[in-house]
């Protein structure tokens, strides 16, 4: 695939409008759907959009508007920017319209709770295109600070080289710098679990505790992820990299993580409805994955131990505080 010459971004929360924001800085010709058309106007009329990026201004270069038709008409990259429990659904109604030989662009974080797929097989399964034509990008990627123009670095997935490398060309830019990897597996694995374990980190900082018990989450928590993903065919080595430690660090670490934030409130002792009636409708990927990357891991036979008592304090009841002692409480092993 040659560098794309227009690029479609289909949905306009945080990250999409961010990414579809990097594509435009990069020299694209980008259209970016939004299921609202007041969103869609405004980002024409105003250069901005009001609901989750009101204060960047976003480039001429590019355009939005609520005709999924017209959005993908084309287009040689579509890029899917929808939570991840809702990629299926959606994808499905855009499928008639997408050309048939562009790369599909997942940015969604997490595992499917029906199938326990990972999102780069559902967009592969639902499109109908061979897993070659899709792509993932993944890394320590906060939004407000992307859209902030402040410098960070990006991986990009695709098991087709080619396409990788072009993606990575087309979303070059000064601040935004992408790698090129073909371990879908392995990335997607990473992009899942670190909205986990950043839920357990937020639960900790509810709680009071501070670097010494984050510090010990995130490297546990790496190991588990690690130890998933190597089960379902990944390279190792792919979970200590920019989508594997980095985004973990930074989704667990920062206050504009929004698992990191919704695990904050739960450990400060507010109710499941409270965080939820907090985040102002914004996805916690996490709160849902937990429960299929805990089955998936069951089905593979490995141990996630963070992963299982935060899906037991998001779904079963479990508070934050008894959910800590559990985890130190369990039998003494080598690292």
């Amino acid at each position: 695939m040659a560098r794309p010459e227009r690029i479609t971004v289909l949905g306009a929360g945080s990250w999409g409008t961010t990414f579809a924001k990097v594509l435009a800085d990069a020299g694209n010709d980008v259209v970016l759907w939004a299921r609202r058309a007041e969103i869609a106007a405004a980002v024409n009329e105003t250069r901005s959009n009001p609901a989750y990026l009101a204060e960047i201004q976003l480039p001429s270069t590019l355009r939005a508007t609520d005709d999924a038709a017209e959005a993908v008409h084309g287009a040689s990259a579509v890029v899917l920017a929808v939570p991840s429990q809702t990629l299926r659904e959606n994808l499905a109604g855009w499928q008639p319209l997408l050309p048939p030989e562009a790369t599909l662009v997942s940015l969604a974080k997490g595992v499917e709770l029906s199938t326990l797929k990972r999102m780069s097989e559902v967009v592969g399964e639902v499109a109908d295109v061979p897993m070659e034509h899709v792509a993932v990008v993944s890394g320590p990627n906060l939004a407000k600070e992307i859209a902030a123009e402040q410098p960070t670095a990006t991986v990009v997935a695709c098991p087709d080289h080619d396409r990788a490398v072009a993606l990575q060309q087309a979303c070059s830019t000064p601040y935004f710098r992408p790698y090129t990897n073909t371990d879908l597996v392995g990335i997607e694995i990473a992009g899942a679990c670190k909205n986990v374990i950043a839920l357990a980190c937020g639960m900790a900082a509810g709680l009071g505790f501070g670097h010494n018990t984050m510090s010990s989450l995130i490297t546990r928590g790496l190991a588990e992820t690690t130890r998933l993903g190597v089960a379902l065919g990944a390279d190792p080595m792919t979970f200590a990299g920019l989508a594997g430690l980095g985004d973990l660090v930074a989704t667990a670490m920062s206050p504009l993580s929004r698992n990191r934030t919704f695990g904050e409130r739960l450990g400060r002792g507010e109710t499941m409805s409270q965080a939820q009636e907090a985040a102002h409708g914004q996805v916690s990927e996490g709160v849902k994955s937990c429960s299929s990357i805990r089955q998936l891991a069951a089905r593979h036979g490995v141990e996630m131990p963070i992963t299982d008592v935060v899906h037991r304090v998001c779904h079963e009841g479990l508070a934050p505080a008894p959910a800590a002692a559990e985890l130190l409480g369990r039998e003494r092993k080598p690292e």
